[in-house]
């Protein structure tokens, strides 16, 4: 996957400026630009198999004809014992079994429908965890036939990333390392999403911002909507750089959200997921229940579930700080010390005196402020994090310690999936602790992952459907597929999804239904033992 990556990032870059480039972000280029051309291809057909090829070979064909094999292996000249050291570690933990629950509901099933159908109108009515559809799950359903059957195109993205903390000798990113390490098993946004950020961070705080870097920046923010402080970053710094209104620089940038606007509206109704604003009254946009559901539900998930929807409007602005800061468990305490990184940040700001910085922290301020008015869930500011401790480390922090702390980090996650009961028991309020499986010697000749392959079709209108059988998820279940939790979403709703046409590529819209009809959604979810 590295030469494909390469191949593509240097087939639109200058010549001067291509040998001049960092490795990684041309990775990265090469990423976003294949990205585009699989969405632009999914407008029309599915992800299939002659894709991935047609992908391959032009990566390869490019790798060969812009000679980026000579920096490549100038590179692994220069780092032969390191790279392969950070590198074993990465495909060793990547290949334990996915435990992260959004691998089931919603990972899979996205790459899933790629490969199988493409992108159709209205698909957020069949399930609406479809509807939030990231770049990242794009790029990873284009190679899913054979280059990654198992979905761990995280792995490379971390290749990437050691790639580049190696050739800018930039120690502060080891220490990053084993955080990532818990995201390897999944095509799960997060992971590219905070690393490739931190590499841009890293490269606009050098004095190389430019368009290419604010159109990855946009692309970033296509993988996990969360990462907005990015691309607001360097639009301010393009802006103060050039002092006036940089259109030149932004136009690559805008041109991708425009694309990202027109997937959103397609699949999901309106330009941004989950939020309901700039309603053009799209036929085939969600009913109203099912979007006030998935509200009630986030807001829901902001308190770990410890409150219902109903006790929170209840609650005075006052409680509402102190009950989300003190949530018990491990998340209380995620939560307080969010607020004391942001405050720790504000003095960094203010005893550096750089304005950069406080453009930083205005971009990180305004991200952390939508979050908490929309989903405060610790897992949408842990950038926020990583953020604060690479401004606060970085040309500071020495390549032993940061080599030292890394392997101890890496280490400890090792341990963390090889051992699980240790977690389980020493941090019973981590959840998803009690999904980890532990290590099966299977995983040494090919990554683990799970089958179930179980399933029962059902028809209500004109939609044939299917539903996973005694399972919640409905990972691999050929499509259209509903989990349990969606035919129930719906049966509340007193709505179900029905075909815009004689075939799946012509989309879902949705309609009410009957009271026969409800009773049967009913004997469905009896059936699945939801």
């Amino acid at each position: 996957m590295i030469p494909v990556l390469l191949g593509w990032g240097s087939l639109f870059a200058r010549p001067e400026k291509l040998a001049s480039q960092s490795l990684a972000v041309t990775m990265m280029t090469g990423t976003m630009t294949i990205t585009i051309l699989f969405l632009l291809t999914l407008f029309f057909i599915p992800l299939t198999s002659y894709v991935e090829v047609f992908v391959i070979g032009v990566g390869l064909f490019a790798f060969i004809k812009k000679k980026k094999y000579r920096k490549l292996w100038s590179f692994l000249r220069e780092n032969p014992y390191l790279f392969p050291i950070l590198l074993l570690p990465v495909i060793f933990v990547g290949s334990y079994y996915p435990f992260v629950a959004d691998h089931f509901t919603y990972y899979v099933p996205t790459v899933k429908w790629l490969t199988d159908v493409g992108l159709v109108p209205g698909l957020a009515n069949l399930d609406l965890s479809l509807g939030q559809m990231s770049f990242w799950h794009i790029f990873q359903a284009g190679f899913s036939h054979f280059s990654d059957f198992y979905l761990r195109m995280n792995s490379v993205a971390v290749a990437g990333y050691i790639i580049y903390l190696m050739e800018r000798k930039s120690w502060v990113h080891l220490l990053f390392l084993p955080l990532f390490f818990l995201f390897l098993q999944s095509p799960m946004p997060d992971l590219p999403a905070m690393a490739f950020s931190l590499i841009i961070l890293a490269e606009a705080m050098r004095g190389k911002a430019g368009a290419s870097h604010f159109a990855l920046s946009i692309f970033i923010f296509g993988i996990k909507p969360t990462m907005i402080w990015l691309p607001v970053f360097l639009a301010i710094m393009l802006f103060k750089e050039k002092r006036k209104f940089p259109v030149r620089s932004l136009l690559p940038g805008f041109l991708i959200l425009c694309l990202l606007w027109v997937k959103n509206m397609y699949i999901f109704g309106f330009p941004f997921f989950p939020v309901q604003v700039f309603d053009f009254n799209i036929s085939w946009k969600p009913g109203a229940a099912l979007l006030q559901n998935s509200s009630e539900l986030a807001l829901s998930k902001t308190y770990d579930m410890n409150y219902s929807y109903a006790q929170i409007q209840q609650f005075s602005t006052v409680e509402k700080i102190r009950n989300w800061l003190f949530l018990p468990g491990i998340k209380g305490n995620i939560h307080l010390l969010f607020i004391v990184t942001l405050f720790v940040f504000l003095l960094i700001c203010i005893f550096r005196k750089s304005k950069d910085l406080w453009v930083l922290f205005a971009a990180i301020l305004f991200k952390s402020t939508l979050v908490l008015l929309f989903s405060a869930q610790y897992r949408f500011f842990l950038d926020v994090f990583l953020v604060v401790i690479f401004v606060l480390l970085n040309g500071i922090v020495t390549r032993r310690a940061a080599l030292l702390c890394s392997a101890v980090g890496i280490t400890a996650t090792i341990v963390f999936f090889t051992f699980p009961k240790i977690v389980q028991h020493a941090v019973p309020s981590f959840r998803l602790g009690k999904f980890l499986t532990g290590f099966t010697t299977n995983q040494l000749t090919k990554p683990a992952h799970f089958k179930w392959e179980q399933f029962e079709t059902y028809k209500i209108g004109n939609l044939s459907f299917n539903v996973v059988k005694d399972y919640p998820y409905s990972f691999d279940v050929p499509a259209p597929a509903m989990s349990p939790w969606c035919v129930s979403e719906n049966m509340q709703a007193v709505i179900f999804p029905q075909l815009r046409g004689p075939s799946l590529k012509n989309g879902f819209i949705w309609r009410p239904i009957t009271d026969l009809e409800k009773q049967q959604l009913k004997e469905i979810l009896k059936k699945t033992g939801f």
